[in-house]
């Protein structure tokens, strides 16, 4: 595979193709692999059959990949070629060209329960695929030798993807790179043809997206995690800030330190928010009639954020996108640093607490991060989660350990809980946390985990724990088919574990689950992995649980109870997500397994202060608690009227609402507490 390197004042890159200096052309040997993905998850449904890409392939063939199009200020040249002139404008008569590729024979891997799934649209029949990127990519590499040189144009068919085998790190259209078994140099990416209405790219744009993305970055290596990217493999630039063009939600947000984004591999020029089907204004360009739509990438000087010899365009194909260098990220303060540790004050102060009890509460979690004391939490908050006690490093099996924020004694803490519980409020303390992994296999573990975490409940006077073991914790063992009867050692021995401590707590202790979308909604469509691993919990703790907020912002595309897909962040998605608890659904898409709805007073829906507004939190709780459905609504609930005595809504996290002035109490709060009392 031919590279080059090119050297500026911040650092050395590589790139593919031929040296600019040297002029010529160089031409890229490729190979096209199509890939057929069969979902096992579908043969509990009216499949239409896998996702095959082999129809795809001709298509592919006169698309700008292998083909000239007209690309402004560079004439008729291929995708890649243009690109690479537009980013080197002054070398002349210098080209690279990918060769027109031999088409292997079809590859066909088949995706277990534990890693995908398939999005079909009732109303239209259009399937769309969610896939483990890391499993597909070894997968395919187990069929495909060594290509000695030739670039692998691996082709997939209406698939998307999560990295780092976590549904809740989506979604992607591909990969690029180099293979860490074969050595191959390789673009991994779908064509998109009658996808759901819901995916807004199409044709080859994912694919011109990482072929772009090879091109600027040919090294990378997909299989070395992004949080270790300072010792990957490929070309690394100063972390840069996600440009305005970005959907609202992402703009102050660091993008990486390589060629797109971390985890999801995205253009600065993509508008896509965690957890959505990737988006971008493409560049459309057609030949003799034939419409194809490529995407726009940010060239080698925007990264770099110095135009030198490489002139002044910063976006390809459609220059007028990125008009100025990528801005660099700001420094985190260190935790200890006195700006961290300092409390800003609000601005506003929190509304007081003058409704009564109603059974509609505001539950949040408080970290005490900045040493903001527990004392000084809103009068909102009818239920404080402390976060986190962590399973502990070096330590036997089970054990969890707790101790205050930076800046709080215990002393202090204990006083605090007390406070809070005098005014009528519950503390509860959280097992877990997002990054930390629990595993409970060994049932002689039991007594261990049943000893500390009574200790630190007993310790501090908490009212009760909050489970809050995130993927890859407590995954679904291959075999363990049945919610009702788990055979997972970890979920099997945490379920009797939990039964200890309220045995021993009395009835009052509290039981609360916090799962990941794909740890309760995506059970619905498949069954395995992290794909439904809380509803053994929740069948197995039903009689002494005391509500589950589902987190609707950790979680992938789904699909409601209508047939249809949602995506997370809108009012339709909290209700449909929501309503599968409320109302019960076939797991797996197996209509003789049925998860039985919970109780309404048990459930409550999870809100991201980051990723929300204080407006869609009042249209998510007005429509699923009282059926008032926004004008826009596209779910509608099984039960018009709603679901009234539904319990409220969970947010992460209380800290951060006080820094954006209560903004997310001050309405919730009292919203939910003026509705009608609900038992």
């Amino acid at each position: 595979m031919p590279t080059f390197q090119f050297t500026a004042s911040r650092g050395s890159y590589t790139l593919a193709g031929g040296n600019p200096s040297a002029g010529g052309t160089t031409t890229i040997p490729a190979v096209v692999v199509p890939i057929s993905l069969s979902f096992e998850s579908e043969k509990q449904t009216s499949s239409s059959g896998p996702l095959d890409a082999s129809a795809d392939v001709p298509a592919l063939l006169r698309s700008p990949v292998f083909n000239a199009f007209q690309f402004p200020g560079q004439g008729s040249l291929q995708y890649a070629d243009a690109m690479l002139r537009a980013t080197f404008p002054e070398s002349r008569n210098w080209h690279t060209i990918l060769e027109k590729p031999a088409v292997m024979k079809t590859v066909k891997i088949n995706v277990p329960a534990g890693s995908g799934y398939v999005l079909t649209s009732k109303k239209t029949g259009r399937s769309l695929g969610i896939a483990d990127l890391e499993y597909v990519q070894r997968q395919l590499f187990k069929q495909v030798p060594r290509q000695n040189g030739r670039l692998v144009i691996a082709l997939t068919h209406n698939t998307a993807y999560y990295a780092e085998g976590d549904a809740t790190i989506c979604c992607l259209w591909g990969t690029h790179g180099s293979d860490t078994v074969t050595g191959n140099s390789f673009v991994l990416a779908s064509y998109l043809n009658a996808a759901p209405s819901i995916v807004e790219d199409q044709d080859v744009q994912p694919l011109t997206e990482q072929l772009g993305e090879f091109i600027n970055d040919p090294l990378h290596n997909p299989l070395i995690r992004q949080q270790h990217q300072h010792e990957a493999p490929g070309n690394h630039f100063p972390a840069w800030l996600r440009p305005s063009i970005m959907h609202p939600g992402d703009q102050g947000r660091c993008g990486g330190a390589g060629v797109a984004s971390a985890y999801f591999l995205l253009e600065p020029t993509d508008t896509n928010r965690k957890n959505n089907f990737p988006h971008s204004s493409p560049f459309v360009v057609t030949k003799q009639s034939t419409t194809y739509h490529v995407q726009n990438v940010a060239l080698l000087p925007w990264y770099i954020r110095s135009s030198g010899s490489l002139g002044k365009t910063y976006t390809f194909p459609n220059a007028a996108l990125l008009s100025e260098p990528a801005q660099a990220c700001p420094a985190r303060p260190r935790r200890g640093d006195l700006a961290s540790d300092t409390p800003a004050t609000p601005r506003v102060q929190p509304a007081p607490r003058v409704k009564p009890v109603n059974g509609h509460e505001l539950i949040g979690y408080w970290t005490g991060s900045s040493s903001f004391p527990l004392r000084e939490v809103s009068p909102q908050w009818d239920i404080v989660i402390v976060a986190f006690a962590t399973p502990a490093h070096n330590a036997p099996e089970g054990t969890l350990v707790f101790s205050p924020p930076h800046g709080i004694t215990s002393a202090d803490l204990k006083t605090d809980i007390a406070r809070l519980k005098s005014q009528g409020r519950k503390v509860m303390i959280s097992l877990g946390g997002g990054g930390e992994y629990f595993t409970l296999d060994n049932p002689k573990s039991i007594p261990v985990f049943v000893s500390c975490v009574s200790r630190i409940v007993k310790d501090y006077g908490f009212d009760g724990i909050d489970i809050d073991f995130e993927t890859p914790s407590l995954m679904l063992a291959p075999g363990d088919t049945d919610f009702k009867h788990p055979i997972t050692p970890s979920i099997v021995n945490l379920i009797a574990g939990i039964r200890q401590l309220r045995s021993e707590l009395g009835s009052g202790f509290m039981i609360s689950l916090v799962p990941e979308g794909p740890q309760i909604p995506a059970g619905h469509v498949t069954y395995g992995g992290q794909f439904g691993s809380y509803l053994p919990l929740a069948y197995g703790l039903r009689d002494i649980l005391s509500f589950m907020d589902v987190q609707d912002y950790n979680t992938p595309p789904l699909q409601g109870l209508d047939g249809e897909i949602y995506q997370a962040g809108s009012v339709d998605y909290h209700a449909a997500a929501t309503e599968l608890v409320l109302d019960g659904f076939s797991v797996g898409g197996d209509p003789a397994k049925v998860f039985p709805p919970l109780p309404q007073h048990q459930v409550a829906v999870g809100f991201l202060t980051g990723e929300t507004t204080p407006t869609v939190v009042s249209q998510a709780m007005n429509y699923i608690i009282k059926g008032q459905a926004p004008a826009d609504a596209a779910y509608r609930l099984r039960k018009p009227a709603g679901y009234p005595q539904m319990m409220g809504a969970m947010f992460w996290n209380i800290d951060d609402d006080r820094r954006q002035n209560y903004r997310f109490s001050n309405a919730a709060g009292p919203e939910l507490h003026s509705y009608p009392k609900s038992r």
